[in-house]
């Protein structure tokens, strides 16, 4: 679990980053959250858009998305989603304490 002051640092880092992913009307699937978890991996932190023509709740969408790759739900905001994953090879974001 993040601490409020982790996902306040998060959110900063987070803030300039442009999405990588999106969610559209198929929904949340077995091939999205792989390629997730290996983005995760690599990057961290990463940004999901949930487009329009998705028909489940975002809220739904993030919280599948952090379950399915083992990832912390940073925030979710209008139609982007935050996700961070310690990464075990490429750890670049130290978090505050």
């Amino acid at each position: 679990m993040l601490t409020g002051k982790q996902k306040r640092y998060l959110r900063s880092l987070a803030h300039h980053m442009n999405p990588i992913f999106q969610v559209g009307k198929g929904g949340v699937n077995d091939h999205l959250i792989r390629h997730i978890s290996e983005a995760l991996e690599v990057r961290e932190l990463i940004k999901v858009t949930v487009l329009n023509n998705c028909m489940e709740d975002r809220n739904e969408v993030a919280e599948q998305l952090a379950q399915g790759a083992g990832a912390e739900l940073v925030q979710v905001i209008g139609k982007i989603i935050v996700l961070y994953k310690e990464s075990r090879e490429h750890k670049t974001i130290e978090l505050p304490v």
